[in-house]
């Protein structure tokens, strides 16, 4: 370290103490930092991930993965992006009504596949039942399924890294009632 760099650090020092000391400082604590060379690398590998996503669902049924695999990889893609371009812009983006549709969705498709083998007079996702309707039925059940278990571990993902990025200072308000 130059001598040059000990006074432009000691100044910086000098600087921080004075802003301190006047209740002012430059810099807002914080833990985002844009970064264009972060932002333009989630920008890119994103899509590509989100489909890796979508395969290792749709394929879960024939090989290793599944919807709890690609679920998890599709909300880490939005940690991604929160990681990225900021949790709070992140968080506008995405409303929490997605989220819970994302969830939602997911278990009506569970549900639906399921109750629909019920209704034709099979058990609880007895795929065997929807072969009278058309061929490959099964195989496209099993997607669904898989796809409706991926969006919903996706929405929990997402719903508890929103969570835990709020911070644990905020007090729950009581209902005096």
């Amino acid at each position: 370290m130059s001598a040059a760099d000990a006074d432009s650090n000691a100044g910086d020092a000098d600087d921080a103490e004075a802003g301190a000391a006047s209740g002012t400082t430059d810099e807002a604590p914080g833990l985002y930092v844009e970064s264009t060379i972060i932002m333009t690398t989630v920008r890119v590998v994103a899509p590509f991930i989100l489909t890796f996503a979508l395969f290792i669902m749709f394929h879960g049924a024939d090989t290793p993965g599944g919807g709890f695999q690609g679920g998890v990889i599709a909300g880490s893609v939005v940690m991604m992006l929160a990681f990225a371009y900021g949790i709070d812009s992140t968080r506008q983006w995405l409303d929490v009504r997605v989220v819970a549709a994302l969830a939602s969705g997911g278990v009506f498709v569970f549900a639906g596949i399921g109750l629909g083998t019920m209704a034709l007079g099979g058990q609880f996702l007895e795929y065997a039942e929807y072969d009278a309707l058309f061929g490959h039925a099964i195989k496209y059940a099993i997607e669904l399924v898989e796809l409706g278990i991926g969006a919903i571990v996706a929405a929990v993902a997402i719903g508890l890294f929103f969570l835990l990025a709020s911070g644990f200072d905020q007090t729950a308000e009581e209902d005096p009632s």
